[in-house]
């Protein structure tokens, strides 16, 4: 394995420090996090950042901090409404643990947020990357904020073969980092490692003729740009198949229903959704014609059907209204859109929601998929 940063002397150390930072002076991005050295800010940022683009991240993070502009604020916000403002952005786990760490600001740190590497390290949902990007940004402290950027940038930048996608593999990045990071200002080197690794020293086509560290790169040297990171292919998502029921009665209300407390988005709001088969899956797209006026009724349906078609007192139209398809980090969600109108109340567990209280309800990315196919059925109904 290439340790090249061993063999660098604290003058290379200092000129490579020098003419990095000095380009970063004079390219950092203007964003809005990176006004001042508030840990609060700092931290929702990087948690926004995580898994999500920089330029969707904004926007959320100027609506997150009106609504909640203080550690406090977040700590005592009702839950339904966090995940308001977090709707769209996904992975909302990261929200939820947001939250249960300002709960333990208040009670273990008086409200204050903790200002060493270890404390952060505490918090609810803090990893190495998120500790080192918070105390070396707020608090100066020369701690490396490793992700997938900064290994990207660091293995070329000395030719390191191990596997990124192991996690065995950071000791030998945390080690790199180090050694070349600045003691003065730890913040905004990691910003530049950030900053580099997704405008110049991309995944794929770096722009090495303008990178400011060319003249350090061992990969560049040697013309082995593209055989770094050394990275193992990541298992594909499994396939997971559904049918979703949009139920409206007389009043013009939809039928909702709550997610579990626990697993995958919980407590979050979906029209009726039922698991089938692929088979049965493939059976559906073929047999309800997207063209089809026609109608039918719970006695009229297959016994393998899901069990909302079965539900009495709905009739269904038979077309498929649309398809949905949502990739989770594990999972790629397929789901056929059904519409119905019932006249009568329904023996399902849920609620009847005016389509102008949908504000109300935290709805996840596939529930505003589906919403969108209902959105684009209506609108095709009045042409």
């Amino acid at each position: 394995m290439s340790r090249g940063w061993e063999n660098w002397s604290a003058s290379d150390v200092e000129q490579f420090q020098e003419a990095f930072l000095e380009w970063y002076q004079q390219e950092k991005r203007n964003l809005p996090w990176r006004y001042n050295q508030d840990p609060y800010r700092i931290w929702i940022s990087e948690i926004m950042l995580q898994q999500t683009r920089v330029d969707t991240v904004i926007d959320y993070f100027y609506r997150f901090m009106e609504q909640f502009p203080t550690i406090q604020a977040l700590a005592e916000a009702p839950e339904d409404k966090l995940l308001k403002v977090w709707e769209g952005l996904g992975y909302y786990s990261r929200a939820r643990n947001l939250q249960a760490a300002a709960k333990q600001i208040m009670e273990e740190f008086g409200g204050k947020f903790p200002k060493t590497v270890e404390e952060i390290r505490s918090l609810k949902g803090i990893g190495p990357y998120t500790a080192g990007a918070i105390s070396s940004i707020a608090f100066e402290i020369p701690e490396p904020a490793i992700d997938g950027n900064v290994m990207r940038v660091v293995s070329r930048l000395f030719c390191i073969e191990a596997d990124i996608a192991k996690a065995s593999s950071r000791t030998f990045f945390d080690e790199a980092m180090r050694k070349i990071i600045s003691q003065k200002q730890p913040g905004d080197f990691n910003q530049a490692m950030m900053d580099l690794g997704s405008s110049i020293c991309t995944p794929t086509n770096p722009q090495c003729e303008i990178c400011p560290i060319q003249q350090f790169c061992q990969a560049y040297r040697e013309d082995r740009q593209t055989d770094f990171p050394v990275k193992s292919k990541k298992q594909k998502p499994k396939d997971v198949y559904y049918v979703a029921g949009i139920i409206e009665n007389k009043e013009q209300e939809i039928f909702l229903q709550q997610r579990p407390e626990t697993g995958l988005l919980a407590n979050m709001w979906l029209f009726p959704l039922e698991e089938v088969s692929v088979e049965r899956f493939s059976e559906l797209q073929e047999q309800y014609d997207p063209k089809s006026w026609d109608l039918f009724s719970s006695s009229q349906i297959a016994e393998d059907s899901p069990d909302f078609f079965s539900a009495q007192n709905i009739i269904w139209q038979k077309k498929v209204l649309g398809e949905v398809k949502h990739v989770f980090s594990h999972l790629r969600w397929h789901i056929l859109v059904f519409y119905g109108r019932s006249a009568a109340p329904l023996t399902l567990k849920g609620h009847w929601v005016k389509t102008n209280e949908f504000s109300g309800y935290v709805f996840p990315k596939p529930q505003q998929k589906m919403l969108e196919v209902f959105e684009n059925y209506l609108s095709d109904d009045k042409d």
